[in-house]
């Protein structure tokens, strides 16, 4: 059996289905294939930022995914020596803990399979989970995909979101810079009443010596990751890092590797790198999903303008220069961000060895490790220095649009979809005006915007 579409997704996780929302907003066929038979069970990624809550406001599901999250008061990291001890810091997770004047959205911490049912929601392209992609074939006018049943699929044009362990990657033939594999990690969901220890100070992870805690959603449930050792009493060492006797009915058990890449190349041909098969970033900071989300957002707007014709082709070439730098800036900051923690973790386990009481532990960062806006909001396209901690808005192309409010009281980012839009003060002059390509015009102050 061959099908046809215009851009075939290769997974099924987080970006893939972003992807698949984004382009039906567009009006472009797609078709997703997973070789899982299904969404995976695991909390996995766990932060949601501001800048991927704004695309899931475009999407029209922030609001959904917002209702299952979290509340505000757990955008916080805690660190203590056992989960049952008082903490020794504590950090605001910025942009999460509580809403910022940058946005009309705020981040929320909340399961990557929480997650995922709701993007899958947010369109209704076809999808074939069960489908390991095995060969793909370009040709001048598109790319003919092999699947492991025989099937064949032929696109214009191909996504490939399938991991950090990207088949289409490999069968292309890109490479990858940077320091690969760091460490191997266990993450154990599992069931036990740890209410007495967090109730009353909640967080998205409690960072401890003896392993990272994180509630897994509002209703109940908890993870225990920590680095993979042979021992696999999982209740005992669980126990153990709670300091306390408790009941510990474990779900499941997941053990991966911590990887730190970008793809060599985002391009090859019609075949495109997204996610983690572009770029694998450590999970300390919660940039990864975020970084991928925000690249999926960049290309298919561009992929819409070449099949739509309203674009030239070569539009498509800027997918890689603009998103590939602003994933070797997110390594950067992951890996540093990664390599703290670990020694924050092996510091602190040396001083309880020797008797050093928590209120004498000083972290190796301060509260800036975690405000991160300038990262999640203010990266630009062109030659500007590397964004630092802080968010400092601008107009200039190739950055993002500042919000403010407009007229009619909404945001200007609820302005923008799937279209170009023309701010001005006289929008019945610009309603004249035909283009090529949709665009909408949006009625502004004539006073300049004021960006603080």
């Amino acid at each position: 059996m061959t099908d046809e579409t215009d851009v075939l997704i290769v997974g099924g996780g987080p970006v893939g289905l972003s992807a698949r929302a984004l382009l039906a907003r567009w009006g472009v066929r797609t078709l997703l294939v997973e070789k899982h038979r299904q969404l995976s069970p695991f909390p996995r990624s766990r932060l949601v930022n501001v800048r991927t809550m704004e695309i899931f406001r475009q999407l029209g599901v922030s609001a959904t995914i917002r209702d299952r999250a979290f509340e505000p008061r757990f955008g916080r990291v805690r660190f203590r020596d056992r989960l049952f001890d008082p903490d020794f810091a504590t950090a605001a997770m910025i942009g999460v803990h509580e809403s910022i004047p940058d946005s009309p959205e705020f981040g929320v911490v909340t399961s990557q399979d929480r997650l995922e049912p709701v993007l899958m929601g947010a369109a209704d392209e076809p999808l074939r989970f069960g489908s390991p992609l095995t060969a793909l074939s370009e040709q001048d006018d598109g790319v003919v995909a092999t699947l492991a049943a025989g099937d064949t699929v032929r696109a214009r044009y191909v996504i490939a979101a399938d991991g950090a362990n990207s088949t289409v990657r490999d069968l292309l033939g890109i490479g990858i810079d940077g320091p690969g594999p760091l460490r191997d990690m266990t993450t154990v969901v599992f069931d036990a009443d740890l209410s007495e220890w967090s109730a009353e100070q909640p967080a998205g992870v409690y960072f401890t010596a003896h392993g990272m805690f994180m509630p897994i959603y509002p209703e109940g449930g908890w993870a225990w990751i920590s680095p993979t050792t042979a021992d696999t009493d999982w209740e005992t060492l669980i126990a153990q890092a709670v300091g306390a006797e408790v009941t510990v009915k474990v779900l499941r058990v997941q053990q991966w590797t911590v990887t730190a890449f970008v793809a060599s190349s985002f391009r090859h041909g019609r075949v495109f790198l997204a996610g983690d098969a572009a770029h694998t970033v450590p999970g300390a900071g919660g940039l990864g999903m975020n970084t991928g989300l925000a690249g999926v957002h960049n290309l298919c707007w561009k992929l819409a303008g070449a099949l739509q014709g309203w674009a030239a082709p070569d539009l498509l070439s800027t997918y890689e220069t603009e998103r590939r730098p602003v994933a070797q800036l997110t390594l950067r900051q992951a890996v540093a961000n990664t390599r703290l923690m670990q020694e924050a973790v092996e510091h602190r386990r040396a001083q309880i060895r020797a008797g050093v009481p928590a209120d004498a532990v000083s972290l190796p960062w301060s509260e800036q490790y975690f405000a991160q806006l300038g990262l999640v909001l203010g990266v630009a396209y062109d030659s500007s220095p590397e964004p630092g901690t802080e968010y400092v808005p601008s107009t200039a192309p190739g950055h993002r649009l500042p919000h403010v409010l407009l007229p009619s009281g909404r945001s200007s980012l609820d302005a923008l979809g799937e279209w170009f839009t023309v701010f001005t003060p006289a929008p019945d002059a610009w309603r004249r005006h035909t283009a090529p390509w949709p665009v909408r015009v949006e009625e502004m102050s004539p006073e300049p915007w004021d960006l603080g």
